[in-house]
């Protein structure tokens, strides 16, 4: 067994090539997937590499083409479960083509962004999905000079990269008239932070459409924080401490939504009984807290996936950046 093993550790490709009776390219074609390869011809190849149990050596391959096999999935908040989903979606599209995702956490603090793109080109990584919060929308200019691929997972566009959006309109203006079907008009918003690039493009759907379904946003009832638990309590604590109470909160997220929903506790709410509560992005915990979360739904496995396949075409050669969109939805729970 022992010189079994040590045998399989030295099959190469061109080995593989001899058993299956085809060149030592087309093998290289059915396992990079980045040509077609007639179907028998590939069950040909899969087979003689499952029965000399060949595997590529990711060492040698970063030597072969000056590039690693990691890709950086850079986020602000791997606390998020947002983001866990997305990184295993991507995850998932891309092992099978032979890349690893790693994962880094910013904090969504501009340093560490700009310190992780810094760190990603200088290992020469084979390509970076990233969910921006502070760096200008040029940030990524060096990154594409140096041919590394890049797809932007974000509100709004960074230059001329990838970039996977939400198609959100329709779920906000479905948001807005169920709140205003119950009856509740004062509408406060948990918003992002002010110096986020780009603003908080959510907040603005939220403007754009509340007035068109009698829906009220008071500037007065609209706070300002990160987005992460304890500043959805902070937020949700001053506006139920303002002179207009809102009737009904919408968050940035659900991790804010679920902060917000510990500050009615302690403040001796009802939700919703005396405050509607939305969240957005659904994750799995908004159908686990009590009352279940009014939400959003974004679906972050299918933007892992759209991400994957954007950072693919680029890998096999697409120079033009491409913008897709990932629908939303408004999922009505019993917190609205």
């Amino acid at each position: 067994m022992k010189e079994r093993a040590t045998m399989r550790q030295r099959v190469t490709i061109n080995d593989v090539a001899r058993a299956a009776g085809v060149s030592s390219a087309t093998v290289s074609y059915v396992l990079s997937g980045k040509r077609p390869v007639a179907e028998g011809t590939r069950r040909t190849v899969e087979s003689a590499v499952a029965e000399l149990g060949f595997s590529l050596n990711p060492v040698a391959r970063s030597l072969r083409t000056g590039r690693s096999v990691m890709v950086a999935l850079i986020v602000p908040d791997i606390a998020n479960p947002f983001y866990a989903l997305l990184a295993r979606s991507l995850q998932d599209e891309l092992r099978g083509r032979g890349y690893h995702v790693v994962v880094c956490n910013t904090e969504a603090r501009r340093d560490e962004e700009q310190a992780l793109l810094r760190e990603a080109m200088h290992q020469r990584f084979a390509g970076v999905v990233m969910t921006p919060f502070r760096l200008s929308t040029t940030a990524f200019d060096a990154l594409r000079g140096a041919g590394i691929p890049v797809v932007v997972s974000a509100d709004i566009a960074f230059g001329a990269v990838d970039h996977v959006a939400p198609d959100a309109e329709d779920a906000v203006r479905q948001a807005l008239r169920h709140v205003a079907d119950s009856g509740r008009r004062r509408l406060g918003v948990v918003a992002g932070p002010r110096d986020a690039t780009g603003g908080d493009p959510r907040l603005e759907r939220i403007r754009t459409h509340a007035a068109a379904v009698g829906v009220q946003v008071e500037e007065e009832a609209v706070v300002h924080g990160e987005h992460t638990r304890a500043a959805g309590a902070e937020g949700f604590r001053r506006l139920m401490l303002s002179r207009h109470r809102p009737e009904a909160v919408l968050c940035v997220n659900d991790v804010t939504a679920v902060g917000a929903m510990e500050m009615a506790d302690r403040l001796g709410l009802d939700i919703p009984g005396d405050v509607a509560l939305v969240g957005h992005d659904d994750v799995d915990f908004a159908t686990l807290v009590r009352p279940r979360l009014t939400t959003i739904r974004y679906p972050a496995r299918e933007v892992g996936r759209v991400a994957a396949r954007l950072l693919l075409e680029q890998i096999d050669g697409r120079t033009q950046p491409h913008t897709a969109r990932v629908s939303a939805e408004f999922v009505p729970r019993a917190s609205a």
